[in-house]
């Protein structure tokens, strides 16, 4: 890792396809947006969430987000490494998997999906207390992962604030 924070290998298609770790931490290609990589990422969960879920018994889902969450923290790390840039914004597994989570809890419909997928953004971008805390404080991938995985959880607290409240 460079202590300047400056990239050592400039990230582009080539670069992803180049390791199956960079392409999953890149979301598949997602993470390669000029603007807004995190948000890309966060909507590649969506396509991910409805082919699998489906597919899947709830208690599965859950043992495979588990497993992405833990492949996350290696490839995450792993392409952290090699860009020189522990937390690159490009890099989308953390947002793809954390809001998978996300989904799994919220109701059916387009209008909770459109909440869910704005509240968890609002949280990733802001990072309240505690996530600014272990946004800036746990490096590497566990860094990378566990902030998103805090956002997810206060998207579905407000979530289900929402839902008590609504008639």
């Amino acid at each position: 890792m460079t202590t300047s924070g400056e990239l050592l290998v400039k990230p582009g298609l080539q670069f992803v396809l180049s390791h199956p770790a960079h392409l999953l931490s890149f979301g598949f290609g997602s993470g390669l947006a000029r603007k807004a990589p995190g948000t890309f990422g966060t909507l590649a969960a969506f396509p991910m969430y409805w082919y699998l879920a489906p597919r899947l018994t709830d208690a599965m889902f859950l043992l495979m987000l588990v497993c992405a969450f833990a492949v996350g923290v290696w490839v995450c790390g792993f392409t952290g490494k090699i860009l020189g840039v522990a937390d690159y914004g490009g890099i989308v597994w953390d947002e793809i998997v954390a809001f998978m989570l996300v989904l799994f809890f919220t109701p059916p419909g387009f209008d909770w999906s459109l909440l869910a997928f704005t509240l968890f953004r609002f949280f990733d971008i802001v990072k309240p207390p505690p996530i600014r805390y272990f946004d800036s404080n746990w490096h590497g991938g566990l860094g990378v992962m566990f902030d998103d995985l805090l956002a997810a959880g206060y998207a579905l607290l407000f979530l289900s604030i929402v839902k008590t409240f609504l008639p």
